[in-house]
């Protein structure tokens, strides 16, 4: 059966058109791999359907190719050497810039990925030499934390023993400053019961003193009575 030839014109029925961008996407993406493959050429293609659905292609990165692109771009425009040169310059910094950006990007992305692995997730696609290497690391990495995790944990206790003779510390100077205060109220309160006693006993003396005096005024006097019958 001979192959009916299409023509190139736009396909009214909807369907049809869908069908058609969807095989020869397909097809031209495929050739541009093997373009790529066979000739080391760097490819990018960039394709909006219809409805203004995105798809692309590249052999390498799609940014650093549109980078090239403007960086070619720029260089036919140039007359002169300098500008060439400082073109190339300035070329130079925004493909190291972008490389620099795309490093930290991978670096994110497998360190997201070692994380899942590490938390035992994506583990089906991964060998039996893989999977062994990924439990010595998780060994590891545990022995690590206890190791981390004990050593804090003597710190911690280390602290705590200093915190603990401090306060020791502090109770026994609390309790000597309290028995010196008990002592020095004791022995206030004896000195002021001696003065007390002290000042009866001079009080009781001058009692006795004037006593005496009147005994001796009243005998002196009963004395004197007698002498006249």
């Amino acid at each position: 059966m001979v192959r009916q030839k299409i023509q190139i014109k736009k396909i009214d029925n909807l369907t049809a058109r869908q069908v058609t961008f969807s095989k020869r996407r397909r097809g031209l993406f495929k050739k541009a791999q093997e373009l790529s493959t066979l000739c080391d050429a760097d490819i990018g293609l960039i394709v909006f359907s219809a409805t203004g659905k995105l798809f692309e292609y590249s052999s390498s990165s799609m940014v650093q190719l549109i980078e090239k692109h403007k960086m070619q771009s720029e260089r036919e425009n140039m007359d002169s050497p300098d500008q060439l040169q400082s073109s190339n310059l300035q070329c130079e910094k925004k493909t190291c810039a972008m490389l620099s950006r795309e490093f930290v990007e991978k670096n994110r992305e497998l360190r997201t990925y070692y994380a899942r692995q590490l938390n035992g997730e994506e583990l089906q696609g991964l060998g039996l030499e893989e999977l062994m290497k990924l439990e010595k690391i998780v060994e590891g990495g545990i022995s690590r934390v206890l190791k981390i995790k004990g050593d804090k944990f003597m710190r911690e206790i280390s602290s705590l023993k200093k915190k603990e003779a401090q306060l020791q510390e502090e109770n026994s100077r609390l309790k000597q400053q309290s028995e010196q205060a008990r002592v020095l109220n004791e022995f206030e309160g004896q000195n002021a019961t001696e003065q007390g006693q002290s000042a009866d006993s001079i009080t009781n003396n001058r009692s006795l003193v004037n006593s005496q005096q009147d005994y001796n005024d009243s005998d002196t006097s009963l004395k004197l009575g007698l002498a006249f019958p």
